[in-house]
C-alpha cells in the first residue's frame, strides 16, 4: 500500500508553466489594480512620493517575495509540498515543541485572510466600470455580492473545467497589464531611476509620516504565500520560471502607473485609479472584464487553498472534524461545506460593513503579515538546524524579521480603520486551534498504557470461554497506543471489566499522521496467531484517510495470505462462505468530574466539549458505518483526585 512521492514531483514544462499562472498567482498577479492607489492614497502627487513608492514595490517584490519565497521557501519542501503545515511537519521531528504555535498562527491568519482577499479584489476590478459610466455605490455592492456568492455556490460542483482555462486568461492577463504598463513607461523612462533603493530609504524616513505608507506597499506581496503553500500542485521549477514572466508583468504595471502619476504632479488622486486611467480608452471595457475575471480567479485559489489548509488542520488534529467532499476526479480537489459557507458570509459581510475597496485596504494585511512572520520562524528553524547552516539562518533572520517586523508595525497603524476584523477573525481561530491542541495534550498526558503481553492470556481464556455471550466475530478497537507492546488502559478495560466482550478475533487499529505528505503504508503486528493483532495505519496529512476502506483492503490482503480466515464461523453462514461480521468499538475519554483541576484547563475541557458538539464524530470521519458500532465513553483523570471527607456518625 506504499504511495510512491514520485509522480507528486512536477517537472517543467510548458503546461506547468502555464497550470501555475492560473492557480499560484493570481493574488499577487491582481494586486496592481489596487497597490498604487493605496500607496498614493490621499498625498499630493511629488516625485518623492512616486520614486519612493516604486523603489519599495520593487525592493519587496524582490527581497521577500523573490528571495525569500521563490529561493528559500520552495528549496523548504516536504516531499515536494509546500505551506505552513509541510513546514512544520519538516521541523517538529526536531522535537521542539515550539514550532507548532508558528503554524497555528499561520493557519489561522491565512484563513482570516480569506474574508477579506476575494471581497477586496473582486470590488477593485467592479469599481472600474465608474471610468465608463457612473455606477452608484449601491450597484457596485450588488455586483460584487452576486459574484461572490455565485462563486461560492459553485465550489460545490468543483472546478474542473473551469480551472483548465485559469492558465490562459491569467497568462492573457499579464500579457495585458505588462503591455499597457509598458505603453505608458516608455512615455516618461525617469521613472526607472526608481530602482535605486535610496529613494525607498527616503521615502520611509525624510518623508512626512513616509513609514505608514509601507502598509500599501505590502500589497504589493500579499500573494507570496501562496507560491509556498501551492508548490504541490505544479512543482518548484514550474513556479520559478514562471515568475519571471510575472515579476516582469508585474513592475511593467507598477512602473507604467508611476509614469501616469509623474504626469499628475502637484494634483491628488481624487477618487481615480492609476491601474485603469492608463488604460487606452478602447480598451478599457475589456480591462475591467478581464481584471474581473482575473480576481475571480485569484478568489477561487485562495478558497481551494483554504480547504486544503483546513484538510490538513484536521488530519493533524488542530481543527474541529469537519466534512469533507471531493466535488470531481481531480487529484487533491477537496471541497469543505462548512468553511465554505463561512467565508461567503465573511465575504458578504465584508463588502456591506466596509463598501468601498479603499476602505477594504484597512483590514487587508495585518493578518497576513504575521503568517508571513511565523513562515520566516520556521524557515530560519529550518535551515539552522535541518541544513546546519547557522550563519545562512542568522543571516535569513536578521533581514527579513527586519523587514517583515517594519511592515507589522506600519500595518498596526490600519487596526482602527480595518484591521481589527482580520485581526479578531483570526485570533477566534487560533482560540479554537488553541483549545485543540491543549486539550489533546491534557489526554495524552493523562492517558494509560498497560503492557500488552500481560493479558494474552487473558484474552485466549476470554476467547474460550463460551458462558461469556459472543459480542462479534470481529472486535476491532481504535487504538490511541502506536505500538503493540503497550494498549490503551481504556481498551483493557473495555474488555474485561466494563462488561465483557468476547471475540473470535480482536483488531487493535491505530491511525497515525506522519509528516511525509503522500504516505500511505500499514503495519500488522502478530499478537496472538490468526486471534488478536495490532494494525499500525501510518497516513501523510495531504491522503484520504478514509480508515474504514482502508482497513477493508488490509484484512482481504491478509485473508489472501493466508493470516486470517474472513468466513463467518457460524455453521449456517460458513457453508455459504458468507464473511464474519464485524463490530467497531471507539472509545471517547471524558475528563472525569472528580479531577482537580485550575480554572484554565476547567475552561480548555469546557471549550472542547462545545468544539466536539458541533464537529463530525470519529466515526463518520474515518467512515466506519454505523451499522455495528458501540460508542464508549470512559472518564480519564485530567489532575489530582478532589480531596473530600466524610465521617461515620456512631448510633
Amino acid at each position: 500500500m506504499a504511495t510512491s512521492n514520485d509522480k507528486h514531483l512536477s517537472p517543467l514544462s510548458a503546461a506547468g508553466v502555464l497550470i501555475s499562472l492560473g492557480i499560484i498567482f493570481g493574488d499577487i498577479g491582481t494586486s496592481p489594480i489596487y497597490t498604487f492607489r493605496f500607496i498614493v492614497g490621499e498625498h499630493v502627487i511629488t516625485k518623492d512620493l512616486i520614486f519612493g513608492g516604486l523603489s519599495c514595490v520593487f525592493w519587496t517584490l524582490t527581497l521577500i517575495t523573490t528571495v525569500k519565497y521563490v529561493y528559500f521557501a520552495l528549496s523548504a519542501d516536504n516531499r515536494g509540498e509546500g505551506g505552513i503545515f509541510a513546514l512544520y511537519a519538516l521541523v517538529r521531528r526536531y522535537k521542539a515543541k515550539w514550532v507548532i504555535y508558528p503554524a497555528v498562527i499561520g493557519c489561522a491568519t491565512l484563513i482570516s485572510d480569506g474574508f477579506i482577499t476575494p471581497a477586496i479584489s473582486v470590488t477593485s476590478a467592479i469599481e472600474g466600470l465608474r471610468l465608463i459610466h457612473p455606477v452608484s455605490l449601491n450597484t457596485i455592492i450588488s455586483i460584487v455580492i452576486i459574484i461572490l456568492v455565485a462563486l461560492f455556490v459553485f465550489q460545490q460542483f468543483g472546478s474542473t473545467v473551469v480551472g483548465r482555462t485559469f492558465g490562459p486568461v491569467m497568462l492573457t492577463w499579464f500579457l495585458y497589464i505588462a503591455v499597457v504598463g509598458g505603453m505608458q513607461l516608455v512615455q516618461n523612462l525617469e521613472v526607472l531611476n526608481a530602482l535605486n533603493p535610496v529613494y525607498a530609504f527616503n521615502l520611509l524616513v525624510k518623508y512626512p509620516g513616509g513609514f505608514w505608507i509601507l502598509g500599501a506597499v505590502f500589497l504589493c506581496t500579499t500573494g507570496a504565500e501562496a507560491m509556498y503553500s501551492d508548490l504541490g500542485h505544479v512543482g518548484k521549477e514550474n513556479i520559478r520560471v514562471s515568475w519571471i514572466f510575472v515579476k516582469i508583468a508585474l513592475l511593467l504595471s507598477y512602473f507604467g502607473q508611476g509614469a501616469w502619476l509623474l504626469s499628475h504632479e502637484g494634483s491628488t488622486l481624487n477618487g481615480k485609479i492609476p491601474f485603469f486611467e492608463i488604460m487606452p480608452g478602447g480598451f478599457l471595457i475589456f480591462g475591467i472584464i478581464l481584471a474581473t475575471f482575473a480576481t475571480i480567479i485569484a478568489s477561487q485559489a485562495l478558497i481551494s487553498g483554504t480547504f486544503t489548509l483546513v484538510n490538513e488542520a484536521m488530519k493533524l488534529k488542530l481543527w474541529p472534524a469537519t466534512r469533507v467532499r471531493y466535488p470531481s476526479q481531480v487529484k487533491g480537489q477537496i471541497y469543505i461545506p462548512a468553511i465554505n459557507w463561512i467565508l461567503m458570509v465573511g465575504c458578504i459581510l465584508v463588502v456591506l460593513l466596509f463598501k468601498e475597496s479603499a476602505r477594504m485596504e484597512g483590514a487587508y494585511g495585518l493578518a497576513i503579515t504575521f503568517d508571513m512572520l511565523m513562515t520566516t520562524s520556521l524557515l530560519v528553524f529550518y535551515f539552522g538546524v535541518s541544513r546546519k547552516s547557522t550563519v545562512r539562518a542568522i543571516a535569513m533572520g536578521l533581514l527579513f524579521f527586519s523587514i517583515e517586523g517594519a511592515f507589522l508595525v506600519s500595518n498596526l497603524s490600519k487596526f482602527i480603520h480595518g484591521g481589527w476584523f482580520s485581526f479578531v477573525m483570526a485570533a477566534l481561530f487560533f482560540l479554537m486551534m488553541f483549545i485543540l491542541l491543549r486539550a489533546r495534550r491534557l489526554r495524552e498526558l493523562h492517558t494509560e498504557f498497560v503492557d500488552l503481553k500481560h493479558y494474552v492470556g487473558m484474552i485466549q481464556d476470554l476467547q474460550s470461554d463460551n458462558t461469556v455471550p459472543k459480542e462479534a466475530t470481529n472486535l476491532v478497537y481504535l487504538a490511541v497506543a502506536d505500538s503493540k507492546r503497550y494498549i490503551d488502559s481504556n481498551i483493557i478495560y473495555s474488555i474485561f471489566k466494563k462488561r465483557p466482550k468476547r471475540a473470535d478475533i480482536y483488531w487493535f487499529l491505530h491511525v497515525d499522521t506522519v509528516d511525509s505528505p503522500f504516505t500511505s503504508k500499514y503495519s500488522v503486528d502478530t499478537i496472538i496467531p490468526k486471534k488478536c493483532f495490532f494494525i499500525r495505519l501510518r497516513l501523510g496529512f495531504k491522503t484520504d484517510h478514509r480508515v474504514n476502506l482502508l482497513f477493508n483492503k488490509i484484512i482481504h490482503e491478509m485473508a489472501d495470505a493466508g493470516e486470517i480466515d474472513l468466513v463467518s464461523p457460524y455453521p449456517s453462514l460458513h457453508k455459504y462462505s458468507m464473511m464474519g461480521d464485524f463490530k467497531f468499538v471507539i472509545i471517547h475519554s471524558w475528563a472525569s468530574s472528580d479531577s482537580e483541576i485550575s480554572t484554565f484547563d476547567r475552561l480548555i475541557i469546557q471549550g472542547y466539549r462545545l468544539l466536539k458538539e458541533h464537529s463530525l464524530s470519529t466515526e463518520e470521519l474515518y467512515g466506519i458505518e454505523a451499522a455495528n458500532l458501540e460508542i464508549e465513553k470512559v472518564p480519564i483523570q485530567v489532575g489530582p483526585v478532589a480531596k473530600v471527607k466524610i465521617k461515620r456518625e456512631k448510633d
